[in-house]
């Protein structure tokens, strides 16, 4: 049984899902090749990857949503199209996709079984939290963007059949929890520009900001700006005493595990981040709309409260993929 996992390589949480879901599907009674495609990841993997294709990837701006200019003049239509063409997906029985284009669109051109193992299946589903306001496009987009043909999703909480709570990476689950005097910030859609300017108003408090527009580490004042690095980033994590990020997936689930503070500002323009943070609102989690210096009082008051949220995300990774292969009619066996 020859098995592709197509994975995004837009943002960094589908990678990290990736590391933990990879190794316990090499367990099984399957060949497994890798496919990623996207150009905007900060997180590798420890695998070889089959194929690495450029595919279709969201360019992340610097006021808080997505450079949509920057996305059209790096999308390639015809590379795209080429790479949908030239992908042997015949070769594969199943393929197992995280939201991912190319093989997706491969699987739809050549009727192969397409099964999504993603957050964006739970997102779409009608049993999920919505935003207030709607958004046709963004929700048409999370439709049609990567098509499979049966979905397993991961989310905050279990809000349906076939909706699991997250995948928490080992490294997560196995790192040391401290309480140090510093907040993690992860926000990559804004500039370090705009984030100097709203958190340099709240004094007496450390901010170790992990930036995608910065290559060098940099002080300023009680603030200190550093390139993306995995392992330096998880320790900050979790020897924080809260985090400030994006209403991604990953990052706001890791952070609940951990019990950290958490507040979030979802994407603009960005409906699954927008699907995010109606979760984590109803959650209990603070959200507010972006950096413009109306919100910064809401940042202090957070800084100051004590209040969080702890909840303890079972492992149960391997249970689902085991469902997954059987329901797909895979024979799972462990070797």
């Amino acid at each position: 049984m020859r098995v592709l996992y197509a994975i995004q390589g837009t943002g960094n949480g589908h990678l990290s899902r990736a590391r933990d879901i990879i190794p316990l599907l090499q367990k099984k009674n399957i060949e497994l090749d890798i496919l990623v495609s996207g150009t905007q990841a900060d997180v590798g993997l420890p695998y070889p990857i089959k194929y690495q294709l450029r595919g279709w990837s969201f360019i992340f701006g610097k006021k808080g949503g997505v450079d949509m200019w920057r996305t059209y003049l790096k999308t390639n239509a015809k590379l795209l199209q080429k790479e949908i063409k030239s992908l042997p997906i015949s070769d594969y029985d199943l393929v197992i996709n995280d939201f991912e284009p190319v093989s997706a669109w491969a699987c739809k051109l050549k009727n192969i079984p397409c099964v999504s193992l993603s957050h964006q299946a739970a997102v779409i589903s009608s049993y999920s939290p919505k935003p207030k306001k709607s958004d046709l496009l963004g929700n048409l987009i999370l439709k049609k963007y990567a098509p499979t043909t049966s979905q397993y999703g991961f989310h905050f909480q279990n809000y349906g059949d076939r909706i699991f709570t997250p995948v928490i990476r080992q490294e997560i689950r196995n790192i040391s929890i401290t309480n140090e005097n510093h907040y993690t910030v992860y926000l990559p859609s804004y500039s370090d520009k705009r984030i100097l300017k709203a958190l340099s108003n709240i004094k007496n408090t450390h901010w170790e900001v992990f930036s995608k527009h910065n290559n060098m580490k940099s002080n300023w004042a009680h603030i200190t700006i550093s390139p993306i690095d995995n392992e330096v980033f998880i320790k900050s994590v979790a020897s924080s005493k809260g985090i400030l990020c994006g209403a991604g997936f990953e990052t706001p689930a890791e952070a609940l595990f951990l019990g950290k503070k958490l507040m979030v500002i979802p994407m603009k323009g960005q409906y699954e981040q927008q699907c995010n943070a109606a979760a984590l609102k109803e959650m209990g989690v603070p959200v507010i709309k972006s950096l413009k210096t109306k919100h910064v009082e809401k940042i202090k008051s957070w800084v100051n409260d004590y209040a969080r949220i702890e909840i303890n995300y079972p492992d149960l990774t391997e249970n689902i993929i085991d469902q997954l292969l059987q329901e797909c009619n895979v024979v799972s066996i462990i070797a």
